[in-house]
């Protein structure tokens, strides 16, 4: 199949897609749409960046009539606000000649807002897991009428810890159903989810996880420690002619916010920053200047930016090298696509190096090395996570406690009372020396 032409679709999809200006359907189009299509449950192992939203919309749309109901026919989980914003935006462009009602739904806003929404009737709903369980449990969301279960990047929502409201939102849901999930990595917890939700599912896989786009150009960087990572990709980042578009990843949120800092003052202008800690608004308005060309550089950690559609790409900067080797190949999946040529860049220490092998394992190819320029300045300066820690080989134990204000004798006066507790003191008779204790029977006795 060379062309959405000969997809059996009905005419107001087949002129959504020529107005997007979509041509040639991807691998993951060409093998999904006949498998979702017959009703069974699918399951497709897809990197990102291969057309996955289409491939489940396409067949879901061609069966998906105008309705009067205002309960929902379709729910579709992504893990991330930011996801869910992109999907409905897609969706709503596939269904700009059909008559239907597309809801997003997710954490960080009002929820009453998105309860009034919901009354107004809805066909598609997407939403982050959290939110949607939260919707659904106070019935604000009604899920009797959903007949079509989309789950995509679900190795991403159980990373985040999503699989009580993921089997929760399976519980309320109508047991006649067809479910279908995408996911990048095959994981242990995927698998699980699969057998405990899924009846007989179709299998789906496109593009081992570990090979890379042929679009994509690749190289290393083997740099001595933060700082200097910091100041070579200043050096790089100076040549905008060449680094026209450029994402950063950095696997937590605190180094983030330290490279941001960093390189702030050289490029303040062009410069973006995106994880989970920045609030919705501030993390839309970052992508949406991004893709808008305002600004050419974008920080990023790696949960946020799975699943985001950023467009044209030039640069991947791995500023650290990920632990997990299928992460890195996940990153790099942001530049090369739709045709076009990329380039991904790996720095990594002598302490990630056993990583970077691992990562040349798995895609079965060595990533080139290049040579450190003899502009970047070699930095003395270590971050916390850098410094030798200092180990005491034989401490010394301390026995006794030492004396001081807070550990005394007894004064003398005190000895000789008990403390019986509550303020309560009884004083203790000495018995003299050598004498017979006093008796009930001794008492008067001279």
């Amino acid at each position: 199949m060379h062309s959405f032409q000969e997809f059996s679709i009905k005419n107001s999809l087949q002129n959504a897609i020529l107005d997007l200006g979509f041509e040639t359907p991807t691998p993951i189009q060409i093998k999904a749409y006949p498998k979702i299509l017959s009703g069974k449950n699918v399951v497709g192992i897809a990197q990102t960046g291969t057309g996955k939203t289409l491939a489940y919309m396409l067949p879901i749309l061609q069966e998906l009539n105008y309705s009067k109901s205002y309960k929902p026919r379709v729910i579709i989980i992504v893990p991330t606000r930011e996801l869910v914003v992109q999907v409905v935006e897609q969706i709503e462009s596939f269904t700009s000649y059909m008559t239907l009602r597309i809801l997003g739904i997710y954490g960080g806003v009002n929820i009453k807002t998105q309860q009034a929404a919901l009354t107004q009737g809805t066909d598609i709903v997407v939403g982050t897991p959290g939110r949607l369980y939260d919707l659904a449990a106070n019935r604000s969301l009604l899920l009797q009428d959903a007949r079509k279960l989309v789950i995509d990047e679900v190795d991403v929502m159980l990373d985040l810890g999503f699989r009580f409201q993921l089997n929760n939102i399976f519980e309320l849901l109508p047991e006649r159903r067809q479910n279908i999930m995408f996911s990048a990595t095959m994981t242990e917890e995927v698998h699980k989810l699969i057998l405990d939700n899924f009846i007989d599912p179709q299998n789906i896989t496109i593009s081992v996880s570990g090979t890379p786009l042929e679009t994509i150009s690749q190289s290393s960087y083997a740099v001595p420690n933060f700082y200097t990572k910091v100041n070579l990709l200043t050096e790089l980042l100076k040549e905008d002619h060449t680094y026209k578009k450029v994402v950063i990843f950095i696997d937590s949120k605190k180094k983030a916010d330290r490279l941001f800092e960093s390189i702030e003052s050289d490029f303040w202008n062009e410069l973006g920053i995106i994880h989970s800690n920045k609030s919705q608004n501030n993390r839309l308005s970052t992508i949406e200047r991004f893709n808008d060309g305002h600004t050419r550089i974008l920080i990023a950690t790696d949960v946020i930016a799975r699943g985001l559609d950023l467009d044209n790409i030039s640069h991947v900067i791995n500023f650290d090298t990920p632990k997990f080797a299928e992460n890195y190949i996940h990153r790099i999946g942001r530049t090369g696509r739709a045709q076009k040529n990329g380039k991904s860049i790996l720095l990594f220490t002598e302490d990630e190096k056993e990583w970077k092998e691992q990562i040349e394992d798995l895609m079965g190819q060595k990533i080139p090395l290049l040579k450190l320029p003899s502009t970047v300045r070699i930095s003395t300066q270590l971050t916390l996570d850098e410094q030798p820690r200092i180990i005491e080989k034989n401490p010394q134990k301390i026995n006794k406690l030492p004396k001081g204000d807070s550990f005394h004798e007894k004064k003398d006066k005190n000895k000789k009372h008990y403390n019986l507790g509550g303020g309560q003191k009884i004083k203790i008779k000495k018995a003299k020396k050598y004498k017979k204790p006093i008796t009930r029977g001794s008492k008067g006795k001279k």
